[in-house]
């Protein structure tokens, strides 16, 4: 089973040489810390930044340089800064070429939940409607199961959604999935779990076939 840090290192290998990049808040963050040295990739941030870096030892942060999260961040050498119109034309003109999201819930065709919780306060859905509306390649970053042990794979969302049949595929604490036709095919599993234990966790259709290999980190 992984842990946060896991989930990260595991979405670090789908960053290819040349990508944008555009990382949520949450588990997202911790993938640039991840990438491969021999590979040069943009992290942009719908606050204004594209070439972020990894996050700053400590002692050496500079509260003036964020993400979208408000968290401080390094950026790299030729990093540029914007204002947030031109940052969300780079997204809603499709410049991005991968988004790396948390979420609450997924569905099985690719429906995606990660901005409110009905009767908690929340501060908006952010740029989260823009990157899912316009990003053809989502990656999920999250726990297989929630505080309760509730499965956050299902067949329906159950919160308000963010975006519609949108995700390409999710790391989980407990495996690697693809959203095909049909719902969640199975790619990997994480060190130590079994297929059982992720038939368990799962509520949408899990698709299962052939050897289901044991992921590398």
């Amino acid at each position: 089973m992984l842990d946060k840090t896991g989930i990260a290192k595991r979405i670090a290998k789908e960053v290819k040489d040349g990508y944008y990049v555009n990382l949520g808040i949450g588990i997202p963050t911790l993938v640039a810390n991840y990438v491969r040295d021999d590979i040069e990739v943009e992290f942009q941030s719908e606050n204004g930044v594209l070439g972020m870096g990894p996050f700053p030892f400590e002692g050496e942060e500079d509260a003036d340089i964020i993400n979208a999260g408000k968290q401080t961040i390094t950026t790299l050498k030729g990093a540029s800064f914007f204002d947030s119109s031109l940052s969300f034309s780079m997204i809603r003109g499709k410049h991005v070429d991968l988004t790396i999201l948390g979420a609450m819930e997924v569905a099985e065709n690719g429906d995606i939940a990660n901005w409110k919780i009905p009767g908690k306060m929340v501060k908006g859905m952010g740029g989260a409607m823009d990157l899912v509306a316009s990003a053809e390649n989502i990656i999920v970053a999250m726990m297989h199961t929630n505080r309760a042990g509730d499965s956050k794979l299902l067949k329906r969302c159950t919160l308000p959604l963010t975006g519609v049949g949108c995700v390409t595929k999710i790391v989980t604490n407990l495996a690697v999935l693809e959203v095909v036709q049909g719902g969640f095919q199975l790619l990997e599993r994480a060190p130590g779990v079994s297929i059982e234990e992720i038939q368990e966790a799962t509520l949408g259709n899990l698709i299962i076939e052939g050897e289901i290999p044991e992921m590398a980190i």
